[in-house]
This record gives C-alpha cells, sequence and structure tokens, in this order.
C-alpha cells in the first residue's frame, strides 16, 4: 500500500525547498512523475494509520501555506 502525496506551494508561504526539507524528514520518498512524494506501508494500513500519516504531515507543514493532495492505493 502506498500514499502518494501532492503538494501546492503558495507563493506568499515557506519556499519549496524548506518544504521538501521538512517532509522528507519525516520519512517520505520524494517521486519523479505525477506525484510528488511517496510514503511507502510495506502493508495494509488501516484508515486510523493513513489518518495518523495526514496529520503528521500537516502538523510539519504547519504555517508554510502549502496545500496537500493525498491519494492512497491499496
Amino acid at each position: 500500500m502506498e500514499t502518494y502525496i501532492d503538494v501546492y506551494i503558495n507563493a506568499d508561504g515557506e519556499k519549496s525547498s524548506i518544504i521538501f526539507k521538512k517532509l522528507t524528514e519525516i520519512g517520505l520518498k520524494y517521486h519523479i512523475g505525477e506525484h510528488d512524494f511517496i510514503y511507502d506501508w510495506k502493508k495494509i494500513a488501516s484508515i486510523s494509520e493513513e489518518l495518523a500519516l495526514a496529520d503528521k504531515i500537516q502538523e510539519k507543514l504547519k504555517g508554510t501555506g502549502a496545500i496537500l493532495r493525498f491519494i492512497t492505493i491499496r
């Protein structure tokens, strides 16, 4: 199972290089292609685990002005 994270950068917000650093610090891998980052669960995750990941990412990027989009595929 994998979760793909797309990040939309606000021109008045944090620099994209800082956002990249914050996301890789919490274990996300950058992804070249349709999506910006990927989190590989290495298992089938529960909805509570998925929400915990989204909460963690949202907390890490709080105040940056970034907008997030999550897509999870089993």
